[in-house]
């Protein structure tokens, strides 16, 4: 029998076998995907903004609305392994896109860490960095390079 603790889901699955509670997990709560991001129509070029989506718990940074987002923001993107390919404007840090680019969770996130604070602790996550999109006025006042 493999020693999983040597040897985790993430290291011994495609993204397409793991099953949902695995596929959960590998979320480090980072709130980045969160994110307003801005698109230059005429380049494809993706701008990240600092402008958080209203449902962002300000302490948890996890979706308040994280089952029903879809029926509350209609352009939130319910990921799924499948459509990783067409998401380039995740976040280099995401677990998913580090998956499915072949390189390994990195030491702060909370699977690898055991603490579920260590992607907030590592400055990895929007927590303390982000405005609510209800108070952000212009996204394009909000432009910065740290997201990506």
């Amino acid at each position: 029998m493999a020693d999983h603790k040597e040897n985790p889901f993430w290291k011994r699955k495609a993204l397409t076998e793991m099953d949902r509670d695995e596929w959960e997990s590998l979320c480090d709560s980072c709130g980045k995907c969160c994110l307003h991001k801005l698109e230059d129509e005429d380049t494809g070029e993706i701008y990240y903004t600092d402008v958080a989506c209203r449902f962002v718990d300000s302490q948890t940074i996890k979706c308040s609305k994280y089952l029903v987002r879809k029926r509350y923001v209609g352009n939130c993107v319910v990921m799924d392994a499948t459509m990783l390919h067409q998401l380039p404007w995740m976040p280099s840090t995401c677990a998913y896109r580090l998956l499915y680019e072949g390189k390994d969770l990195p030491d702060w996130h909370p699977l690898v860490s055991g603490d579920p604070e260590s992607v907030h602790k590592a400055g990895i996550s929007i927590k303390g960095r982000y405005i609510d999109e209800r108070e952000a006025g212009d996204f394009e006042d909000h432009l910065v390079d740290w997201p990506a």
